[in-house]
């Protein structure tokens, strides 16, 4: 990697206000726990769409151009949380992967996806809650 492109990425990270931190950081935990349930047998996530977006969306809110990327944060997370509501309503497996110690990949996945969208969704409100308003 050259130089330029080092210090761009980090001056990029460290521009970010503490809620997008916090944003980022709970996406990328989300995904990572999604990506160790997967990996310890969890027939949850038939596919990997679901970290690549949270992943996607992480790197949009530390490059992408301010306007916009509040709602990236807010809003991928918040579908990916209602959608696991709805799951855990309609067949109880993901309130039984966060119950059971027993399987300690699925578990600790579990709550790492957990603790990471609501990271992820407090940070989004606070990225909307910062903006200066519409003059």
């Amino acid at each position: 990697m050259s130089s330029h492109a080092k210090t761009l990425s980090l001056d990029s990270v460290r521009r970010l206000s503490s809620a997008a931190k916090l944003n980022v950081t709970g996406l990328v935990l989300t995904a990572a726990g999604m990506l160790l349930q997967i990996a310890a047998g969890s027939t949850l996530y038939p596919s990997l769409t679901g970290p690549i977006v949270l992943f996607a969306a992480a790197v949009v809110v530390v490059f992408g151009p301010g306007r916009w990327t509040p709602y990236v944060g807010l809003v991928v997370p918040l579908v990916l949380a209602a959608g696991a509501v709805i799951a855990a309503v309609m067949t109880g497996e993901f309130i039984e992967q966060l119950t059971d110690v027993g399987r300690l990949g699925i578990f600790l996945g579990s709550l790492m996806h957990v603790v990471g969208l609501i990271a992820a969704v407090a940070g989004g409100v606070g990225m909307l809650r910062g903006r200066p308003a519409a003059g």
